[in-house]
């Protein structure tokens, strides 16, 4: 079985096994406080323009989007997120399990705009019995969407400015933003995204690591005891080293930017093979998750040889699906896919 159905499917870089294995005798502090950490957060602080942030690591996404999201939101709050965000639909009520509802907004293509914002906060307010019903208290997106769409620079900017007169906090989940950031359809930087939200964190998981999450605050207001936070989150990894020894490792000599880009490149590939072959695509993405929709006889065909992701009917008689890629795809394995999609 040939696996597309998912990014997190292979083990960590080479590199960062090797590394793992040159430091394993090493005697480090822990819980974060090891030079491991310290350098990886130098680096990422650096990519970011050298702003003024806090870089914390956590284990994985959900843990991340929960341990953030109820650490700006008071007790009567909730998230304002498109319907289709990974904290509405993929993360079995994670942030409603830590007290807080998700506010979900329509949404075609995974993005949400200023406009909706603004809107679900000035309908909350003008509720007569506004106290009666939970407030919006802060932004979710996420860089790629859970549809492989991308937010523009524009778009971030227009989210940027309604939350700030909001006085709503912009957290970005950016569980796979290395494929974002490497696409071809993509204008912003990590220096960009640490400028136009409050939060947001660089995802190692899907991107080349063995796991881990490296979260970003900009804003000073969520610094203060984020590390409490953690802990009492169950977020705190005794061994915390292992976390910062990987994202130093991704973050030397351009290695997240090369691997994120590769995939994405393949992920092109499969665009170009499933559009040629007359397929529709449900979902424009530049990125390295692809939706193609094809007649149900030919997922049929298809699945007899490779594993992908069902994401939704389309009629009667046609599926979309989802066909991902990630940093360490084989180049053999799409071709050998597009040969299979022509031959259908």
């Amino acid at each position: 079985m040939i696996r597309f159905e998912c990014d997190y499917l292979e083990g960590a870089h080479p590199r960062i096994l090797k590394r793992l294995e040159e430091t394993n005798f090493e005697q480090t502090p822990g819980y974060g406080t090891d030079p491991y950490c310290a350098c990886a957060r130098e680096k990422i602080k650096e990519l970011c323009g050298g702003a003024d942030v806090d870089v914390h690591f956590l284990v994985g996404g959900t843990q991340t989007n929960f341990t953030v999201i109820s650490a700006v939101l008071r007790p009567h709050q909730g998230v304002l997120a498109a319907s289709t965000g990974h904290i509405n639909v993929h993360e079995t009520g994670a942030v409603e399990a830590v007290g807080h509802k998700v506010l979900a907004l329509p949404s075609e293509d995974g993005k949400i705009r200023a406009r909706q914002i603004q809107k679900a906060y000035e309908d909350h307010w003008n509720d007569s019995e506004h106290e009666h019903v939970v407030q919006p208290g802060m932004v979710y997106i996420s860089q790629p969407t859970e549809n492989g769409t991308l937010y523009s620079k524009e778009e971030l900017q227009a989210l940027h400015e309604v939350c700030r007169e909001l006085s709503l906090p912009l957290f970005m989940d950016g569980a796979r933003l290395g494929y974002g950031l490497m696409s071809e359809a993509n204008d912003l930087t990590l220096e960009d995204i640490a400028g136009l939200t409050d939060v947001f964190y660089i995802g190692g998981t899907k991107v080349g690591a063995l796991f881990g999450e490296a979260v970003v605050i900009s804003n000073p207001l969520y610094k203060r005891d984020f590390r409490y936070l953690i802990k009492q989150h169950g977020g705190m990894f005794a061994k915390g080293r292992l976390l910062g020894l990987q994202f130093e490792t991704l973050f030397t000599d351009g290695v997240y930017f090369e691997i994120a880009k590769y995939a994405d490149e393949l992920a092109m590939r499969l665009r170009e093979g499933f559009v040629k072959k007359g397929y529709r695509l449900l979902f424009d993405s530049y990125t390295n998750q692809q939706f193609p929709i094809l007649p149900n006889e030919h997922v049929e065909k298809l699945k007899e040889k490779y594993s992908f992701a069902f994401w939704e009917a389309v009629g009667e008689s046609h599926s979309a699906v989802r066909f991902c890629t990630s940093w360490a795809t084989k180049e053999e394995a799409v071709e050998e896919l597009l040969r299979d999609i022509e031959a259908l």
